[in-house]
């Protein structure tokens, strides 16, 4: 992609002290990623920020990504201490509960211990669009956050009650100021944590195909009546044009319609479950970005 993608919207410069003014009220630290990109969906500046707080990581929409690929995530992730779990959209939010407990069980038995009942407080944070307010519905059992498939919904921290013992903090999804590694802005753009508007869809949606051929050719070449398994790049997206019939007057090619179909199918995981990074292997230490070095998240 030619032009450098521009994801810092002012809005969460204020977004980010807030967050650091509330981390000393926290408990628990539950940071949620996207399980298809377990990776790129990952803030490091947030990781840098949880230092020595108790800390879960969540791979959320794990419906949407490869399982074997998913396990071998949460193996990499436990190897380096790391509390961690895989959950989908609609299951095993009693599993984040749980986690949850356990993470604050140590000052929940302090406090009993001189004749208080505490209150855990756990923050929950990640990128835009993946999945904050979701989780804190279903934690809640009815809906007290905004949730859309648009980053950007929740502007400001707010702390919210989901039983007498348990309050949630759903906060802004936070990007990060500066990212040199335009791969990963990309990538945070398939999942919509970037909005559209700030970029070239089009090259968007060239580097999407091309992720997807990587991991899952065939489920590409399924949906979008594709035939060459070798085809890359625009000649990739002009197929994937002619195989789903999107033709203008004249046979030519309608490419805004391409693109934003691509995009859209893979966001709706119509496409069957793809993960687009590949698990390190475990302990491989060398293979972390440098922002998980010094973080504190291995409990």
């Amino acid at each position: 992609m030619s032009e450098r993608i521009n994801w810092y919207p002012g809005h969460m410069a204020k977004a980010r002290r807030q967050l650091q003014e509330q981390l000393a009220r926290a408990d628990v630290i539950v940071e949620l990623c996207d399980a298809r990109l377990p990776r790129a969906s990952r803030n490091p500046d947030l990781i840098r920020m949880m230092h020595g707080k108790e800390h879960i990581l969540i791979l959320q929409k794990s419906d949407l990504a490869d399982e074997k690929e998913t396990e071998r995530w949460l193996s990499y992730f436990r190897s380096l201490q790391v509390t961690c779990a895989a959950i989908d959209a609609n299951k095993q939010y009693k599993q984040v509960l749980r986690l949850i407990n356990m993470k604050a069980e140590h000052k929940v038995a302090q406090a009993r211990a001189r004749g208080i009942s505490k209150t855990v407080r756990a923050m929950v944070v990640g990128v835009p669009n993946v999945g904050k307010s979701t989780i804190i519905n279903r934690l809640n059992g009815s809906t007290i956050a905004k949730v859309s498939d648009r980053p950007g919904v929740t502007r400001a921290v707010q702390w919210v009650k989901v039983s007498p013992y348990l309050e949630l903090l759903d906060s802004p999804g936070l990007l990060w100021p500066r990212l040199d590694d335009q791969e990963a802005a990309l990538r945070l753009s398939y999942i919509a944590a970037i909005k559209d508007d700030v970029q070239d869809v089009y090259a968007l949606a060239v580097h999407l195909l091309d992720d997807m051929m990587a991991a899952k050719p065939e489920a590409v070449m399924e949906r979008f009546r594709v035939q060459d398994d070798t085809l890359r790049g625009d000649l990739l997206l002009d197929a994937v044009c002619r195989g789903r019939g999107f033709l203008m007057k004249g046979g030519q090619i309608d490419e805004e319609r391409g693109c934003r179909v691509v995009l859209d199918e893979f966001r709706a995981g119509k496409l069957g479950r793809i993960t687009l990074e590949k698990a390190p292997v475990p302990n491989a230490r060398k293979e972390e970005p440098d922002a998980e070095q010094p973080s504190g998240t291995a409990e």
